[in-house]
């Protein structure tokens, strides 16, 4: 198996799947099991979430599929989770499977990392960015939200958690150096402005999130809304006009948005539009 060397000197482990235009996935390639997969599959989540990507798009693609969300929480970089970083990871696994050219998916603030790794490099064949605005993102609702969250782990709070999923009682389980590394990407995020760059993206570029895909933290985080459906919606002409392909998932939020069953019917024929 295939390894990069990311910027802080850790290694990542990376899984290269079909033949084809080279694409990568920031994904798990090992489905999750045991007792946190029965409780993501309660959450509405799809523990196998990953793999099922990777087997969906490796017929028509090179998938390289690399856990970083998974890796970041691993091996945190509290100090050194800038936008910067990022894209040199990105690109040094790249570099590992011999990519010269390749499409980015991602989604959350990974799809705002192919939008930083976007304005770094012209390897980009494609770009698809899910669950996050290309234009007017939320950087500071969740640089509020990031801060809130790791404030709560340096002084930890008992919530109580009802049945329905709400964001305002989920419980904080990571660890101080674990949040303070997005509270680093979002400070570094500030005052960046996504609209001033957008003629710097040269490749295809398809941008979707669900259509009730805006959040609101609650008291804990300050009262943040993070706006990623209306910020889509409400400028879904400029979007276009800058050269985005735009998709909105009626009904769906965060989670449900980033499933696979959803994803890959809007991701892959796009890619083979583009790409194939």
């Amino acid at each position: 198996m295939p390894e990069a060397r990311l910027h802080d000197g850790a290694t990542i482990d990376i899984e290269v799947s079909g033949t084809g235009p080279t694409l990568l996935l920031p994904v798990n390639p090992t489905p999750i099991t045991g007792p946190r997969a029965e409780e993501m599959r309660q959450w509405g989540t799809d523990p196998a979430l990953g793999r099922t990507l990777v087997e969906g798009l490796a017929d028509a693609f090179r998938v390289v599929a690399f856990d970083y969300e998974g890796h970041v929480l691993g091996t945190p970089k509290p100090d050194t989770l800038t936008p910067d970083n990022i894209a040199a990871d990105v690109l040094a696994v790249a570099d590992a499977v011999g990519a010269d050219r390749f499409a980015y998916y991602g989604y959350s603030w990974l799809a705002l990392s192919g939008l930083q790794l976007a304005i770094r490099t012209d390897r980009l064949s494609a770009l698809v960015m899910g669950g996050y605005p290309p234009v007017d993102g939320p950087y500071r609702a969740m640089l509020q939200v990031t801060t809130a969250t790791h404030e709560m782990t340096r002084n930890p709070q008992p919530v109580t958690r009802g049945e329905e999923f709400d964001w305002s009682t989920v419980d904080i389980s990571m660890t101080e150096a674990q949040t303070r590394q997005f509270v680093t990407l979002y400070e570094a995020l500030r005052d960046f402005d996504d609209r001033a760059v957008q003629s710097r993206i040269t490749c295809p570029r398809l941008s979707f999130a669900g259509s009730k895909d805006d959040i609101a933290y609650g008291e804990r985080w300050g009262g943040a809304t993070v706006r990623i459906a209306s910020a889509i919606i409400d400028r879904r002409a400029e979007l276009t006009g800058l050269g985005w392909t735009v998709e909105v998932l009626d009904g769906l939020d965060h989670t449900q948005a980033m499933q696979p069953g959803t994803v890959l019917p809007v991701l892959r024929p796009w890619l083979v539009e583009h790409l194939g």
